[in-house]
């Protein structure tokens, strides 16, 4: 299974960014002193991991401490062994999934008449850790959802928010 993982760290405002190679990791931990390693001072730092244009798991690190993982789908776990080292371990309900889940006024547009979450999929982990950065659980839910988007896609459009979608492109230029 083929992957692309591309980390942004945040110090002094402004947003670094680097690929990451999980080519041998052993355990979560590992994968998180890799993400410290981009940048040791960061005060936030993410790393986006897309695989196969299906999946998509997003870790976040703030001051190098408390990791935090989201996962678009469970089954990531099941189809490779680095989808089992990062989501395998994570409980199947998802933070901010009461709000999803939540009857939505229908006012004829076709946005809001569309379930939040696939059906198919089954998102795990902490669905609020972009919340403070402008992005919350149900919107992060409705991103992986979308009909037809791919994990790359869910990344633009969260870098988008953040203001780091150019470095987070360069990586995939090169």
């Amino acid at each position: 299974m083929s992957y692309f993982a591309a980390a942004v760290a945040r110090v002094d405002g402004g947003w670094t960014a680097g690929e990451v190679s999980l080519r041998g990791v052993t355990d979560i931990e590992e994968v998180a002193d890799r993400l410290r390693d981009v940048e040791p001072d960061a005060d936030l730092s993410l790393l986006f991991v897309e695989a196969d244009d299906t999946y998509l798991v997003l870790l976040r690190l703030d001051e190098g401490e408390d990791l935090r993982i989201f996962g678009s789908d469970s089954a990531y776990a099941e189809e490779s062994r680095l989808g089992a080292l990062l989501v395998g371990d994570l409980k199947t309900s998802v933070t901010g999934l009461e709000d999803v889940d939540e009857p939505r006024p229908s006012g004829g547009d076709d946005e809001t008449e569309q379930p939040a979450v696939d059906p198919e999929a089954d998102p795990v982990g902490d669905a609020d850790l972009l919340t403070d950065l402008g992005i919350p659980a149900q919107k992060l839910l409705a991103l992986c959802a979308h009909e037809g988007s791919m994990p790359a896609d869910v990344t633009a459009e969260i870098c988008q928010v953040l203001g780091c979608v150019d470095e987070v492109e360069e990586l995939r230029e090169v």
